[in-house]
């Protein structure tokens, strides 16, 4: 049983670190030489316990000093000389692996970046974080430390040994046969703790999850007084991680004690043992000191190699979840014969389409609708009746369950995913902006933008009188998620971005649901402007911005109940639509 864990984990270090050689490639050398350094590290230990023999004979035995002055300053330098090669060998080595993680962390990044949004709805943000930053952490923080440890302490045993058989080779035989028995209960190790990392792992996933909440809903525990509901939370998660650190200890660090045991067992029989050499005369007093002071170099740091193995079984435990990460396939991705989506388009059909976020529940059910060039398309109805699900199609946020989305002719599934969406441009209910300034925000829609261009876009969406009255003007900065901007100002910064992608297909997703009146009309004509020669999805509940649509869809419960202009629906007596437009237009007078 030890010998198949021992393969297995043989197996596994071969199969970590060169998977791990792409990242190691760029710093090969570097790396190389902290690791190398290692041997002569190693291998000076043993110049103490070699000293001793010749010192102790010479002077304890001989009571001369004529030819041992020189061996004490040997050992002051040799020892400064391992002191040096120790700090450049750190320093390598923690270079070259802050250089590894980065690359690990980027790669890592770069496939967060592939994931659809449905990913991101399964997994708290402290999973995420998690998932594409700490593994990364934990997997190359032991990486070549590991191997320059291992390098390091085979040969000090190497050369220690050594020592051991030049004194006494049969003390070294019972010694050594102790030193292989004590690794013995190390084989199980990895087996026992497996199950516990895991679930330590989702514990410090969820502790990350509590800090994030706090920092995004400070706002909400302040104005509802949840301090201590918080806090309470917080401290029932640091009860679940407690549990598991003690569980872990409790897997784990008996090793380092029963090796201790093991150990000194073996240094109690070299003593007795060497008692008895020294006496028949087989091995001199010098010898046995150096043996026993070698011997001790040996042992000692063995008994904490329990720890370190710990680390090193975490290290790869880490490692594994990062290839399992970049392994791992989105489940939105471009076909293999995928083509570019035209910047021009006569039609896009909804044929037969139905959609569901978990099997055996249908959110959308068999929609079917055509919308030409330059129309605009209102999405009305019931919440939570399908109308966001039904425009995120068409970005492939989602895919669809069976039908499909056409662009003349062509199912959406067919573009690649860039010039896909590089041909829609999507302004939400609430937009995100990214901490930096306004220019940095709106260029994020055209990075190559001339100054013209972008002035344009700031003009026509009614952001030119605001940005006017800051002192750093375009260069103002506005904090994380746009946090010191109101609710029109962010609207209008994302409106602007939408401008410069100049995208022929346009989303608004009740771009103007959560703003005050003032607020909204600014807005509005904004949008107005945007709407120009383009295809438009909107979702509105206020009916009075979309009575000029082309057409007008009421989406209930996931099905298209209604379709039609504004006066062709108004005019169905107990139709869906005039029943909400009656809802909000009651007692009040709308103009024609």
């Amino acid at each position: 049983m030890a010998k198949k864990a021992n393969i297995v984990l043989n197996n596994s270090f071969v199969q970590n670190y060169r998977r791990m050689w792409p990242y190691i490639k760029p710093y090969w050398f570097r790396g190389l030489l902290s690791v190398l350094l290692a041997i002569p590290i190693g291998s000076l230990d043993a110049v103490i316990a070699m000293s001793l023999k010749p010192y102790m004979d010479l002077v304890m035995v001989d009571k001369s000093l004529q030819t041992a002055w020189y061996i004490p300053i040997a050992i002051v330098l040799f020892t400064s000389a391992q002191g040096a090669l120790t700090y450049a060998a750190n320093y390598l080595n923690t270079w070259v692996g802050a250089k590894i993680t980065n690359l690990l962390k980027l790669d890592l990044y770069k496939k967060m970046l592939c994931f659809e949004p449905e990913f991101f709805n399964k997994k708290n943000s402290g999973d995420v974080m998690f998932m594409f930053n700490n593994n990364a952490d934990m997997a190359c923080a032991g990486l070549l430390t590991n191997l320059k440890n291992f390098v390091q302490k085979f040969f000090t045993a190497f050369s220690l040994i050594f020592v051991l058989f030049y004194n006494s080779w049969q003390l070294a035989l019972v010694c050594v046969a102790i030193l292989i028995g004590a690794f013995l209960p190390m084989m199980s190790l990895k087996k026992k703790i497996h199950s516990v990392m895991d679930k330590t792992v989702k514990a410090d996933s969820a502790l990350m999850t509590v800090y994030n909440e706090s920092y995004a809903g400070n706002k909400t525990i302040t104005a509802y007084n949840l301090a201590e509901y918080q806090e309470g939370k917080f401290n029932d998660v640091l009860k679940g991680v407690f549990r598991l650190r003690i569980k872990m200890l409790q897997r784990t660090r008996w090793l380092t004690p029963v090796m201790h045991v093991i150990l000194s067992i073996g240094i109690g029989v070299a003593i007795w043992f060497g008692s008895y050499l020294i006496l028949n005369g087989t091995i001199t007093s010098g010898g046995f000191v150096s043996f026993l002071t070698a011997l001790i170099m040996l042992y000692t740091p063995m008994k904490s190699i329990g720890s370190n193995y710990n680390s090193v079984l975490m290290s790869f435990m880490a490692i594994e979840r990062v290839f399992a990460i970049l392994d791992s396939c989105p489940a939105i991705i471009d076909a293999p014969d995928a083509i570019e989506m035209p910047a021009k388009h006569s039609k896009i059909e909804f044929k037969n389409l139905s959609f569901e976020y978990n099997k055996g529940v249908p959110v959308l059910r068999d929609v079917n609708l055509t919308v030409g060039q330059g129309q605009t398309i209102a999405l009305v109805g019931n919440s939570g009746g399908g109308k966001t699900t039904l425009v995120s199609l068409l970005p492939r946020f989602y895919d669809v369950t069976s039908g499909g989305i056409y662009v003349d002719g062509v199912d959406i599934r067919k573009f690649t995913l860039k010039s896909l969406r590089q041909n829609i441009g999507i302004v939400f209910q609430d937009n995100f902006l990214f901490a930096g300034t306004i220019r940095e925000n709106i260029l994020l829609g055209n990075q190559n933008a001339t100054d013209e261009e972008l002035q344009t876009a700031i003009k026509m969406a009614c952001l030119d009188d605001f940005v006017g009255t800051l002192k750093d003007g375009l260069d103002t900065q506005i904090g994380e998620r746009g946090i010191l901007l109101s609710g029109g100002q962010k609207q209008r910064v994302a409106i602007a971005r939408a401008f410069l992608k100049n995208a022929p297909i346009l989303i608004l997703d009740e771009a103007t649901s959560a703003l005050d009146n003032k607020s909204e009309a600014v807005v509005q004509r904004a949008i107005e402007n945007l709407m120009r020669d383009k295809t438009v999805f909107v979702i509105a509940h206020r009916l009075s911005t979309i009575r000029n649509a082309s057409k007008i869809v009421v989406v209930n419960h996931g099905n298209l109940v209604e379709s039609g202009t504004h006066e062709e629906l108004v005019a169905i007596e107990g139709g869906a639509y005039k029943t909400l437009y009656d809802m909000q237009f009651k007692d009040k007078p709308v103009a024609a």
